[in-house]
């Protein structure tokens, strides 16, 4: 018997119009539906008036449900993966499924849409050439300024998940860890009361003091600045200090320029050759 197919589904995040035609047609013909929580995918679809045989796979049942699930695709039947919101398997379950069918010989399809990373990204007035998503940032605070500390050089645009309870006690470890750097917090986006508030941390810290915070929240930090180039004089001028001073060799002299200038000690001993030549003319 030929074996189904698994789609991963993405599904709006917010405005139900941002569904896609594929999308609607896979769920109509899917022979079963694998939703986070079967009661919230009811609601869209019937909005979109989809009737189909649903299941419930989340993180406290994936065991169990992964395997029934690949039971039903190595019976031929197509299954359709939902999460309550986005495009499945990012924070969400999925991964391990999407494993166990691959590793099956099961197609595993994708029907992209909607994500709250790449909707985040694409208004936040960010460098969007290169990123990096973390997820969620742990709940505890010693746990949140250990991960924050271990990203704190990234020189890609930073991406987390964050709490409405947790965001003005993320952006006072922000402060403390990274410095005032850049930040934007998306806040539900794609619905009615959608929110784009970007400056430093501060800025953005004092925008939120007297507001209770509602909603998903994207949270987005600009890359680490480039480390500033050490204050150096020209080599040249620090070749001829240490060439007239007589106190160190021509050898030595090369070496400790090169050193103290980040320079290729090659480049330097060409310059020195090119102001001992001078000297001598």
């Amino acid at each position: 018997m030929k074996n189904g197919t698994l789609y991963i589904v993405a599904t709006p995040i917010g405005n139900l119009e941002d569904i896609t035609f594929r999308a609607i047609r896979i769920l109509k013909e899917a022979d079963l539906i694998a939703a986070e929580d079967t009661r919230h995918s009811r609601k869209l679809l019937s909005h979109f008036g989809i009737s189909r045989p649903l299941t419930s796979y989340f993180d406290h049942n994936k065991t169990f449900k992964g395997n029934y699930i690949l039971e039903k695709l190595r019976e031929g039947l197509s299954v359709a993966l939902i999460a309550d919101a986005g495009t499945p398997c990012i924070s969400d379950p999925g991964y391990q499924l999407v494993r166990d069918a691959g590793a099956a010989g099961i197609p595993v399809v994708p029907v992209p849409g909607p994500s709250a990373v790449i909707a985040a990204l694409s208004a936040a007035g960010l460098p969007t050439d290169r990123f990096t998503y973390e997820g969620f940032l742990p709940n505890r605070r010693g746990k949140r300024l250990e991960k924050l500390l271990s990203v704190k050089g990234e020189d890609r645009v930073l991406v987390f998940y964050e709490s409405p309870r947790r965001l003005k006690a993320t952006l006072t470890d922000l402060l403390e860890v990274m410095g005032n750097r850049e930040v934007v917090v998306a806040r539900e986006l794609t619905k009615i009361y959608e929110e784009f508030i970007r400056g430093d941390v501060a800025q953005v810290m004092v925008e939120l003091e007297e507001r209770e915070i509602k909603g998903e929240v994207v949270l987005l930090v600009a890359p680490a600045p480039a480390p500033s180039e050490p204050a150096t004089l020209p080599v040249i001028e620090l070749l001829r200090n240490y060439t007239e001073s007589g106190e160190i060799s021509f050898k030595d002299a090369v070496k400790q320029v090169a050193l103290e200038t980040g320079r290729a000690r090659s480049e330097v001993y060409a310059e020195a050759l090119r102001l001992k030549g001078k000297a001598g003319s």
